[in-house]
């Protein structure tokens, strides 16, 4: 259940970080959830354990971590972007 858990919350994560991303350009209205899944896990690794030991929070689920994790995932977001855009 725990697994479950994470996988909803990091394409949530992710969904979030595409919307905001999203929010100056003209969108499709197209989300692509392979993209959400794995930029929500590892921003909300990478990002959630950052903040929340910044915080001094520790590793307890609090408001830090989901700003982290939202943090986290629209730099993986943003960078996949460029690093998409580079190669063409």
């Amino acid at each position: 259940m725990l697994i479950l858990g994470i996988i909803l919350f990091g394409l949530l994560v992710g969904w979030l970080a595409q919307f905001i991303l999203s929010r100056g350009r003209a969108r499709t209205g197209q989300i692509d959830w392979t993209l959400a899944l794995v930029a929500g896990l590892a921003g909300s690794f990478v990002g959630g354990l950052i903040f929340s030991l910044i915080a001094g929070d520790g590793l307890d689920l609090r408001p830090s971590g989901i700003i982290g994790s939202i943090l986290g995932a629209v730099i993986v977001t943003a960078g996949w972007g460029w690093f998409r855009r580079r190669g063409r």
